[in-house]
């Protein structure tokens, strides 16, 4: 494994740490910006042909359209009796009236759906490499972190310091977050008592 080769090499085992989670999986190694070369990475998908007994990753539809077919016997079979698919002859092919969900997200693709999609010149799915982790200085993190914007960071900061402040202020704490509001109690307390006094 080339990760821990280099690990002994180099004497730096913060690599090692990734280890255990890479099973034959490609690596990706940059200087860049990890959002940029994971949208990069995404950029690159190829089609792929609908496989028997596949489970479908996605919904495919088959558009309303002439399909440029001859109206063959087992083709008008194959649509109308097998798939249920609503058709019609125009100038002598196969002309499909309306938009059909052919296969549902998550069910087994079967022959006649393998059939008619290969007919159709039709490729609905794709493959390509998915950014399964990000590997950054000794950790190992999910690639949703890619997906935060300063916004968000900026908003779980300041969600946590409303927790700490809050935490602070129940136990009556001094912290740096919870003092302003500390010291803006005790004058509201002594502004009271002055105005009850006098």
């Amino acid at each position: 494994m080339p990760v821990r080769i280099h690990a002994e090499k180099t004497g730096n085992n913060a690599y090692l740490n990734s280890s255990p989670s890479v099973v034959n999986v490609s690596q990706i190694f940059t200087k860049g910006d990890l959002k940029e070369v994971s949208e990069e990475v995404g950029k690159y998908k190829a089609g792929a042909h609908a496989r028997v007994g596949l489970v479908a990753p996605i919904d495919v539809v088959v558009p309303p359209g002439n399909t440029g077919l001859d109206q063959g016997r087992k083709y008008r079979e194959l649509t109308n009796i097998v798939l249920n698919i609503p058709t019609k002859i125009n100038k002598g092919t196969v002309e499909i009236i309306t938009l059909v969900e052919l296969i549902k997200q998550g069910d087994k693709v079967g022959s006649s759906e393998v059939v008619l999609l290969a007919k159709l010149g039709i490729r609905p799915f794709s493959y390509g490499l998915v950014v399964q982790m990000v590997y950054d200085n000794g950790s190992v993190f999910s690639p949703n972190v890619l997906d935060l914007t300063e916004d968000d960071l900026m908003e779980k900061f300041a969600s946590g310091v409303s927790m700490v402040t809050s935490l602070a202020l129940a136990i009556s704490y001094p912290t740096l977050a919870a003092a302003p509001h500390m010291f803006l109690n005790a004058y509201k307390n002594v502004l009271v008592i002055s105005i009850t006094i006098d």
